[in-house]
């Protein structure tokens, strides 16, 4: 016994000095935070200097110039010469569902079997034991939208705040969207050599099959819903209720002009709260998403364009062409390697294709906000919002610049450690660089 109790020694002096990947979340607000005289992006395009934020239980009560610090046992920090932001918000991700990619099928639980799962809710299953989260943390992310995948209707998205305990206490906003992944038209061939994707049947016919299938779901469920009285009780059909109460929005994945189109003729017949993911093609018909009040979030931005003939800059000048068409949209990052950790770099390359930086940060902050359905408490730094801010040595979307020294969700101050930091600090120790 004592010689496994004095083998063990090691691990845990390790685990003492290097095995704080169990940051814990952080506690609730006591008393008033000062950020004081900071550059303030509020992001809703206005930028205030030499500005300070005073929050309280959770939220912004204050914002202004020349406030002094009041209460002696506040806490205070100094902003000046830094930038104060909102929460960045990645609107659509597997994030706590998807740890190693395909590399690990045990870390991953974000698809069900079966066709028509409108009644699977992705929050559930959320880790917020991940280590994914602490970087984005670490990168001015502070919320983000958990959805599933796979099937048509894949199920419920949840909006999480990225410091908690568990789901409960992650969820920000339950149940927000359902997920309807549309059948495509086109089989292109593959960029890369390799065979061309092959259909043994017409691809338009499949598609349109397909999206006949869906409609009558939705009439069976409108009609289901219509009863004032049910024999028994349909889970999936009152799964989606909220859509036709407009208590919910129906996120349509999908690139393609085709797509799209369908997905407005689902708002017109249903009535439906519709917002597209994805979207790549959305630069072809901007006038009229925004006559039928489409939203758009911008999947992937650091890509190839979607067809051979476009513009090899076309996902970087998307964004402003959509912005000039008065459409509201937001930038998304779905990057398998990165993690999702450069949403707001994807933000920057916008910025140096036609959109102003202050534009560019609306789409990961307030866009985001108004898109997930949460502007009322969060996307800008206003008063009688949730206090979600960041604080940045320089600027937010640049990657030179960006280095977060500070992030609050809900006026808790959040740890910015987390598992890079920890081998920074490790392998910095090991070659006697500090």
């Amino acid at each position: 016994m004592k010689k496994i109790f004095f083998s063990l020694l090691p691990f845990f002096a390790w685990a003492q000095i290097f095995g704080q990947a169990d940051i814990y979340p952080a506690k609730p607000q006591a008393g008033k935070t000062y950020i004081m005289n900071g550059t303030v992006h509020v992001g809703d395009g206005q930028v205030m200097d030499n500005t300070t934020i005073v929050t309280e239980n959770g939220k912004i009560i204050q914002i202004g110039q020349n406030i002094e610090a009041a209460d002696a046992n506040a806490k205070i920090i100094d902003a000046k010469g830094k930038q104060v932001y909102p929460g960045l918000i990645l609107s659509v991700s597997t994030l706590g569902l998807q740890e190693i990619a395909e590399a690990v099928r045990g870390s991953n639980d974000f698809a069900e079997l079966g066709d028509l799962n409108p009644s699977i809710r992705s929050v559930v299953a959320y880790n917020t034991d991940s280590k994914i989260i602490g970087t984005l943390r670490a990168n001015g992310i502070l919320l983000a939208g958990v959805a599933p995948q796979g099937g048509t209707i894949s199920g419920s998205s949840s909006v999480v705040q990225l410091d908690a305990w568990n789901w409960e206490d992650a969820a920000y906003k339950m149940d927000n969207a359902i997920h309807l992944n549309m059948p495509t038209f086109i089989l292109r061939p593959r960029r890369f050599g390799g065979r061309p994707q092959q259909a043994e049947a017409d691809p338009v016919k499949q598609a349109l099959e397909k999206i006949e299938e869906i409609k009558e779901f939705f009439r069976q469920a409108r009609a289901y819903l219509q009863e004032p009285i049910h024999a028994e009780t349909n889970l999936k059909f009152e799964a989606v209720r909220g859509l036709f109460e407009k208590k919910q929005k129906l996120f349509v994945h999908g690139d393609q002009v085709k797509q799209m189109l369908v997905a407005i003729d689902f708002a017109k017949e249903f009535g439906f709260d519709v917002v597209i993911v994805g979207g790549s093609e959305s630069f072809l018909i901007p006038d009229l998403l925004k006559k039928n009040n489409i939203a758009v979030i911008l999947r992937q931005e650091h890509s190839l364009p979607t067809t051979e003939d476009d513009d090899v800059d076309q996902p970087y000048k998307t964004p402003a062409q959509l912005q000039k068409a008065g459409v509201l949209f937001a930038l998304n990052d779905e990057h398998e390697e990165s993690r999702f950790r450069n949403l707001m770099f994807n933000a920057g390359t916008a910025a140096a294709y036609g959109l102003s930086k202050e534009q560019a940060l609306q789409a990961i902050t307030l866009n985001a906000a108004k898109i997930l359905g949460i502007d009322e408490r969060t996307g800008s730094l206003e008063i009688g919002k949730d206090a979600n801010i960041v604080v940045s040595e320089g600027d937010i979307l640049d990657m030179r610049t960006s280095i977060i020294s500070h992030a609050f969700i809900q006026g808790r101050e959040v740890s910015l450690e987390n598992k890079q930091t920890q081998l920074y600090q490790r392998y910095m120790a090991k070659y006697g660089l500090k």
